[in-house]
Parts: C-alpha cells; sequence; structure tokens
C-alpha cells in the first residue's frame, strides 16, 4: 500500500488556549503515525473538508506555508525511500528509524553474510548460506537477485517451493531451504534492512512440510556389537573410525567437530570440558575409563599435534577453513570405515558418527532418564526449550546417567 502524507487539525485534543494543534499524518499499510507541527488553530477555523485553514484564519498565510513546507518535506522522503527501495514503516518515516538504512538487494545481502561469517571463522554456517544462496538463484533463473527482501512474500515462497518440488526435492530438502532462507530474512531485519512486517514466515509456516526422517539410533543390541568389536588387528583407518564412535556414544553423543578440536586442556580431574564449535554451549561430563583407554590410546599423536586424535595437527590446520575442510575429509573417511564395520558385523542400519549421538540419546531415553538430563549431556542451546533444564542438573546427575551406557 503506497504512503500518504497529510496535515490535520486533532480537534480530539483541546489545548489549554481552546485550540487543537495540528498534526503531520503517515498512513501506510493500514497504520497511521502522527507528529506535531508545534501550532495549533481553533477548530472553527479549519476546513476539515479541504484539510486546510479557512480564508477567514488567523495567521492563515503562514500556517499554509508551514503545512507546504512539512508535506514537501515528507513527500521528498516518500519519494527517495521508494527511489532506493528502501523499506520503511509509517513510523520509521516520521521518527527517522531508518536513516542509516541503505538500499541492499538479496543478492549483496547474502554475499556480504556469507564473507563475513568465513571472516569469523564459521564455515559450516557460512556453506548453509551459500547453498541456500546457490538454490535461490536457480530459481532465479541463475540470474543475480537483484530484489529487495520485501520481495520475498508469501506468494514467493509458495512458488520457490511448487519449483523445488518440480526439482524432485523431498520435504527435508525443502524445508532445510526454507529454514535457512528465514534464517537470512531474520538477520536481514535485524540489519534493518526490511521491516519485521514484511516477514513472509509468520504466514508462511513450515510445519506443513512432513521433515520426519528414519530414525538413526541404534539398538542398545548393535550398540554393544560395535562396542565389543576387536578391530586392533584392522587398518588405522578402521581403528580410528571405531575408536571415534566409541568415543562419541561414551562421551554425550559428541560430534566429530568437537571431537576433532579436543586438547589436553579439555580434561580437567577427570572430566571432559569444552565448549560446542556448533552452539558454543558449555559440556561438562565424567569421563568413563574406557573413554580415557581411548584418549590414552593416541598418546603420541596427542604430543606431536595438541590434539586428542589423528584429525587435525597443529602446524597444518591453522585457519577456520582449512580446519573445516580437514574435519569433512576425516568425516566422509570415518563414515565409509564404520559402513564397512557395520556390514561386517550384520548390522544393517547405516552407520555415520552421526549415529553414535543419536543412539547416545536414545538409549539413555528409553533407560528412563530424564530428557531433561539428556538435554543438558548433549549440550542443547535452545532457550526456550532445554536452557530450563541446564539450571537444575548437576553434575551428578548427569554421571549418574551416564551408567546407562554401557
Amino acid at each position: 500500500m503506497k504512503a500518504t502524507v497529510s496535515v490535520i487539525c486533532y480537534k480530539h485534543k483541546v489545548l489549554a488556549n481552546g485550540e487543537s494543534p495540528l498534526m503531520l499524518r503517515i498512513a501506510k499499510d493500514g497504520k497511521r503515525t502522527m507528529k506535531s507541527l508545534g501550532i495549533s488553530v481553533n477548530p472553527i477555523y479549519w476546513d476539515f473538508a479541504k484539510g486546510q485553514p479557512k480564508t477567514n484564519c488567523p495567521n492563515r498565510n503562514i500556517i499554509k506555508q508551514l503545512i507546504l513546507n512539512t508535506e514537501m518535506e515528507y513527500q521528498s522522503k516518500l519519494l527517495q525511500k521508494e527511489i532506493q527501495k528502501e523499506e520503511f514503516t509509517a513510523s520509521s518515516l516520521i521518527h527517522d528509524q531508518y536513516d542509516d538504512i541503505k538500499a541492499i538487494t538479496v543478492d549483496d545481502f547474502y554475499m556480504q553474510l556469507i564473507q563475513e561469517l568465513k571472516e569469523k571463522g564459521q564455515i559450516g554456517t557460512s556453506y548453509a548460506y551459500l547453498n541456500s544462496y546457490d538454490t535461490l538463484k536457480n530459481f532465479n533463473k541463475k540470474k543475480r537477485l537483484n530484489y529487495t527482501f520485501s520481495h520475498i512474500d508469501v506468494a514467493f515462497c509458495k512458488k520457490f517451493e511448487d519449483w523445488m518440488r518440480r526439482k524432485g526435492n523431498k520435504d527435508t530438502t525443502i524445508s532445510y531451504q526454507f529454514r535457512t532462507l528465514r534464517a537470512a530474512f531474520n538477520r536481514a531485519i535485524a540489519a534493518k534492512v526490511v521491516s519485521k512486517t514484511k516477514n513472509p514466515f509468520s504466514e508462511f509456516k513450515l510445519s506443513h512440510l512432513n521433515t520426519k526422517t528414519m530414525k538413526r539410533a541404534l539398538s542398545k543390541a548393535d550398540i554393544m556389537k560395535i562396542m565389543d568389536a576387536d578391530c586392533s588387528k584392522q587398518t588405522e583407518q578402521r581403528q580410528l573410525a571405531h575408536d571415534i564412535f566409541c568415543f562419541s556414544y561414551l562421551c554425550g553423543g559428541i560430534s566429530l567437530v568437537d571431537i576433532a578440536n579436543l586438547t589436553p586442556l579439555n580434561i580437567i580431574d577427570g572430566r571432559l570440558i569444552y565448549q560446542r564449535q556448533k552452539t558454543h554451549g558449555s559440556i561438562n561430563l565424567l569421563l568413563s575409563d574406557k573413554a580415557m583407554q581411548i584418549i590414552a590410546k593416541y598418546h603420541r599423536y596427542q604430543r606431536i599435534a595438541n590434539y586428542f586424535f589423528p584429525i587435525l595437527h597443529c602446524r597444518r590446520h591453522i585457519t577456520p577453513m582449512q580446519k573445516h575442510n580437514r574435519v569433512r575429509k576425516m568425516c566422509r573417511e570415518i563414515n565409509r570405515e564404520l559402513k564397512a564395520l557395520a556390514e561386517e558385523l550384520g548390522i544393517t542400519a547405516n552407520i555415520t558418527t552421526y549415529v553414535a549421538r543419536h543412539t547416545f540419546a536414545t538409549i539413555l531415553k528409553k533407560s528412563g532418564v530424564n530428557i531433561g538430563i539428556i538435554s543438558q549431556a548433549l549440550g542443547h542451546q535452545d532457550i526456550k526449550t532445554t536452557q530450563i533444564y541446564l539450571s537444575k542438573f548437576d553434575n551428578e546427575q548427569v554421571d549418574e546417567a551416564m551408567k546407562h551406557l554401557l
């Protein structure tokens, strides 16, 4: 809806002098905001039909000049916003809340965001947004995204979903793309390049997408097969894959990227204390004898590389990008070895490093452990759900829960 600018005599308010104030009124998207011009007029001298002082109004010409200057000033602001395709509301136009906003396209915003994330060392997150950008660009017939975020409305989302379905994408992939786009939109709102009133995801809900996936957790019997497997005569790659999987399961489902970054500094008084790479949440767990044995197996590498496991090396993997690429490469190799191990053990499930994390949580849940304790052990950082539990369960309770693992 196009914004309108007008000056009115606000007769609903009567000042001490018996007059009513003249107010600038901006209307946009069904919402109105007013601002006093600092002068008043007796309503009997105001033509409400024409919106101007009557011919017999005292100081009529001065008032008309003030009204004209005010309307011209704000009409000029309106025109400037439209030319630069800047987002604004009736309130922001009056109060100049968005004077620092520059017109920015979705294309430019994504490129800036991706670059900023890389500079901060958030390589994985930058790749997620790069994937989102590439998908949107393909949807746009491989053209640059030369439109503002206000262009991404409910109709846009529906067309985007239909396009992805025609491409053969499943609900899980479609949900992932929309969740990343929604995150980008929220960042754009925070950066004040689009109004939150334009957010299509307040109406276009992602709950209609069926994102239920096959369970990735192993049974207690299958997990014990892996734990008890003797890989001492296998290749170094197989032994490492087996050790990483077992260590993850025994240590709260710790992710591969967090395992890769562990150093001797992360063990204090027999406890594993670290900060998750993904959420930056703090984890504090008691190390079992089995977990300590796995760590001790690589003591020679630890002295050379300053890391627990032969994944990262302090002199070879220095930058965030180098670390990210190395972990991704090792993840593929470890998952390949885990798949072969599962086949040898007669396990039909698809085994990956992530399965250890999922199995850890599921085994404890089936053992009757409170979901809050499991949430704390996993290091979930969702404020609305898991943070409630983080202040309720101490280390002793988590330690007791860990006894159900074997």
